[in-house]
């Protein structure tokens, strides 16, 4: 049965907190734990967490805000869930921070934890609603409004996580699927298919891959391994069809082989996709190659303020996709949710995020996009390029009009093919035009006129690289920023590794870190705030010297004459 926390707005008269002497005390306040209580602890929503729990009379639960700052500390400081209960009992700082003024108040079970992930991971699976998402994004929102931070220009960038599984190769995946299969297997069909397993069960499948050198070999053994999955797939359907371990063998079955004539044939590794199974323990994570590296996992986005006029940053929203997921289509999904949040107007990215995904949301949004580079090519210096044109958009992001860099403005029209754009120059103003020779519209055969055929695609990216060129020198320090952000998230987690699997853990824990970054931002803020505070008051305790005492006497005479106190009436007026 669901039960708000309440206790903690009326904290106890005798506590360990407030034995502490005075100094101490305020020390407290003022660190993070402290920042945690009052910025994000105290702005838990918990009555939205109310479904995960029965509506019948039974035993209460323990406090939702508890067990949600619990999720933020374990991934904001990078504990194993024993060192974070460890803390939650005997570390003064973290119970104040979750709103226990005393040592043994609070208490419960480890498991109780495993219990509240399994419901948010359950409530996710049946509606597809994220409630740590909702709840960062509420609590979020509630410190921008508080500590009045603009939000209309924002950044963003991605970055590359690794779940907690093992890299393994086609084969070891494969020799591994094997062996699951046959643990689930009964005592009769076991032994009935014991010629079928033998080769694979003697050792790991680490071990077994380990002795097989050399890429013939390696192949020798994925045909017949293949061979051997098809028959046992085929054995062992009708009764293990429904088994996850089924499953998940016949996906590697279909991913890493061809079917001719009943006969397994191996798939070359460029036939082999990005979405394909990484690790029988991860099913969603997937594999990239960025630059000379390679990846197997996920890829976090996160967006944060970047308005010069604040005096704090804070991250709005993070997501978590399969790491094959394109930066243009993060982008897009993010984009309705930071509208509807924010007074988002410039969003500022890298070249990663420009696409057709992008560009519909952005012209949906009204969101403007600033790129401090562009993907492709650069383009000549000897050639204009359409970039250099100025294209004006219909409702329905059509390109409309383009202007040329010479002024000369015509109605941009659909090509014959239909699948193009194409605009027809005057000629006479053409043949007159300074830059003629480098100008990419050129006359027809049959035609004078001057023709630019272009595609709705790259009428996008030459806007993007006209905004990108314009905004060159005032954005890009703008958006390297959100390097250091990036880093804070991953932080915590050595190598950029998690220590959980899955989509949904992953997307939990990196939220759970942003919270908590942003928190050590509010943080050092309030304290750059209380010193300028404190050397105010300091200065004004200062011992004047008779020349400061004799204007400051002075300027008390000029004020008493100038605006006397009531019912006295003004000399000059005030």
């Amino acid at each position: 049965m669901f039960r708000k926390n309440t206790k903690h707005q009326q904290p106890a008269l005798i506590s360990a907190a407030s034995e502490l002497p005075e100094k101490q005390r305020k020390r407290l306040e003022n660190s993070w734990a402290g920042t945690f209580y009052r910025e994000f602890f105290s702005r838990i929503d918990e009555e939205a967490f109310a479904v995960l729990y029965s509506e019948k009379a039974s035993r209460p639960n323990v406090p939702v805000n508890v067990l949600v700052g619990l999720e933020a500390l374990k991934s904001g400081f990078g504990w194993s869930d024993e060192e974070l209960y460890e803390n939650y009992c005997y570390n003064l700082q973290v119970r104040y921070a979750l709103g226990y003024d005393r040592l043994g108040d609070g208490d419960f079970e480890i498991r109780t934890l495993y219990y509240f992930r399994e419901r948010l991971s359950g409530y996710n699976a049946e509606k597809s609603i994220n409630l740590l998402e909702q709840a960062f994004e509420q609590i979020t929102d509630a410190q921008i409004t508080t500590l009045k931070v603009r939000t209309g220009m924002q950044r963003m960038d991605s970055t590359q996580i690794a779940s907690n599984i093992v890299s393994a190769s086609r084969l070891q995946l494969l020799v591994e699927g094997l062996q699951r299969v046959e643990r689930i297997l009964n005592e009769s069909a076991r032994a009935r298919l014991a010629e079928n397993f033998a080769p694979y069960i003697r050792e790991s499948a680490g071990h077994y891959t380990y002795r097989v050198k050399g890429k013939e070999a390696i192949q020798g053994h994925l045909q017949r391994i293949g061979q051997s999955i098809y028959s046992l797939l085929q054995e062992i359907r009708s009764t293990y069809g429904t088994e996850s371990a089924f499953q998940v063998l016949e996906r590697l079955f279909t991913e890493n082989f061809n079917l001719v004539e009943h006969q397994a044939r191996p798939k070359e590794n460029s036939e082999i996709t990005s979405g394909c199974l990484q690790s029988v323990d991860d099913l969603e994570a997937t594999y990239r190659t960025k630059g000379n590296a390679h990846y197997k996992g996920y890829v976090a986005n996160l967006s944060e303020t970047c308005d010069p006029a604040n005096e704090l940053q804070l991250i709005t929203k993070v997501q978590v996709a399969a790491n094959n997921v394109d930066d243009s289509q993060l982008l897009a999904d993010a984009l309705p949710n930071l509208k509807a949040r924010s007074d988002l107007e410039t969003m500022i990215t890298d070249g990663g995020y420009g696409g057709e995904a992008s560009d519909t949301a952005l012209q949906t949004e009204q969101v403007i996009l600033i790129q401090t580079a562009i993907r492709g090519r650069s383009p000549s210096v000897d050639k204009l390029h359409l970039s250099a044109f100025n294209i004006k958009f219909n409702p329905e992001a059509k390109p409309s009009k383009i202007t040329c860099p010479q002024g000369q403005t015509v109605p941009v029209q659909t090509s014959s093919h239909q699948k193009a754009f194409v605009t027809h120059f005057d000629p006479a103003i053409c043949q007159a035009c300074p830059l003629l020779e480098h100008c990419p519209a050129k006359p027809g055969k049959r035609d004078e006129r001057h023709h630019l055929h272009f595609t709705q695609a790259e009428a996008r990216a030459a806007e993007r690289r006209s905004m990108s060129q314009e905004h060159a020198h005032d954005r890009h320090n703008l958006r390297s920023a959100v390097e250091a952000s990036v880093r804070s998230l991953k932080h915590p987690f050595p190598a950029g590794k998690l220590p959980v699997r899955g989509k949904f853990r992953m997307t939990c824990m990196i939220i759970s870190s942003a919270a908590m970054t942003n928190v050590r931002r509010i943080q050092r803020y309030s304290a750059v705030k209380i010193k300028a505070a404190q050397a105010i008051l300091n200065e004004k305790d200062q011992p004047m010297t008779p020349q400061d005492s004799f204007f400051a006497a002075l300027g008390q005479f000029l004020a008493g004459w100038l605006c006397p106190p009531p019912p006295y009436t003004s000399v000059v007026g005030c």
